[in-house]
């Protein structure tokens, strides 16, 4: 364990060890950054009945966290068949509103806003094409740091770059 910032940055063991809660099937994702923009990483883990069936994570020198929250999101996608059925988990409202509410209406109007660019617009665009070719994932927006064990791993996998930084 380390300490950032006044954040407690945990290893992958340190969570399995201390949470049990939350979905025990399903994607969960997160992306993390150190300064905005600055540093960062992203994490996906994908479990079936608690246990891991896959995951992956990376980082970027100078980014930002919306950046990194979408990059797991793409990542996590990817490694999904498109036949699968499960839930995607984000703890970015932003994310999940992004593709379950606006993206459509963006992608209508020749993918503009009426107030202004899109940020990030090739992420948006990747993830809002890889949520379509998955028509039986559900993307379900999830509370960070509320003790589910699996959003606390993928937090500890968008972080782990951190530690590693830090001699850990």
């Amino acid at each position: 364990m380390s300490n950032r910032g006044g954040v407690e940055i945990l290893t992958t063991d340190e969570v399995l060890r201390r949470y049990h809660g939350g979905p025990k099937s399903g994607v969960f994702t997160d992306g993390s950054c150190e300064g905005n923009p600055g540093p960062g990483g992203w994490g996906f883990v994908w479990v079936e009945n608690d246990e891991v069936v896959h995951e992956g994570r990376g980082v970027d020198p100078n980014t930002t966290n919306n950046r990194m929250e979408l990059t797991a999101l793409i990542a996590a996608y990817e490694t999904l068949p498109t036949d699968c059925a499960t839930s995607v988990y984000s703890d970015s409202q932003l994310c999940v509103k992004t593709v379950n509410e606006w993206a459509a209406g963006w992608e209508k109007r020749g993918w503009r806003r009426k107030s202004g660019p899109i940020a990030n617009l090739e992420l948006v665009q990747k993830l809002y094409a890889l949520a379509n070719a998955h028509p039986q994932v559900t993307l379900e927006w999830i509370r960070a740091h509320d003790g589910s064990r699996w959003n606390e791993y993928a937090d500890a996998l968008a972080s782990a770059y951190m530690l590693a930084g830090s001699g850990e």
